[in-house]
């Protein structure tokens, strides 16, 4: 974690040694708020995800909003967030969730705006039962002073194109044999 903190320091250090010029040469401040305005939406995103390994479910829920779809990495996990919250509450009831942690993240926000309502990310993430996952995904806000809300989650499976054919035949092979397909 420390050293994951380190490295994003270190890039947001770089990336503020390189931020854009205005055409009469000062530094564009716009830079600095979009840097930052991504900084919230990842740091969302990381409290997201240590409230699931925390097996906090008011925190975690508290991050997306009341019409939120999760989409799970099974084709039938396409769940409102109601139904999402009916799903997960008893695991962290029991004090047992899930950990993900973020290995990677792009966040692109609202282009065109001054105060960005709208960012998509995805992150690559590592997870002891499945390796690496990718999640991506719509944060939005009602306005600057409102937090960062997850509007809509993807968790997937990378798939490297080498072993694709034979990923898709066994996808067949399991979707032949659930008539819920």
């Amino acid at each position: 974690m420390l050293l994951r903190h380190a490295l994003l320091a270190g890039l947001c250090a770089s990336l503020a040694c390189h931020a854009p010029m205005t055409t009469d040469g000062t530094a564009d401040q716009t830079f600095g708020q979009a840097l930052d305005e991504a900084t919230a939406v990842g740091a969302v995103l990381d409290d997201l995800h240590l409230a699931a390994a925390e097996a906090d479910g008011p925190r975690y829920f508290d991050h997306y909003t009341d019409d939120a779809v999760f989409l799970g990495t099974d084709r039938t996990e396409r769940w409102p967030m109601a139904e999402f919250r009916a799903f997960a509450e008893p695991y962290f009831e029991r004090g047992q969730a899930w950990t993900y942690v973020p290995t990677f993240r792009h966040v692109e926000l609202q282009p065109g705006t001054e105060v960005p309502l709208l960012a998509w990310f995805d992150e690559e993430l590592e997870n002891e039962s499945y390796g690496t996952v990718r999640g991506s995904g719509v944060l939005v806000r009602a306005s600057a002073s409102d937090p960062w809300r997850v509007s809509q989650y993807v968790l997937s499976f990378p798939v490297p194109n080498e072993v694709a054919k034979d990923l898709v035949e066994l996808i067949r092979a399991a979707s032949a044999d659930d008539p819920s397909h």
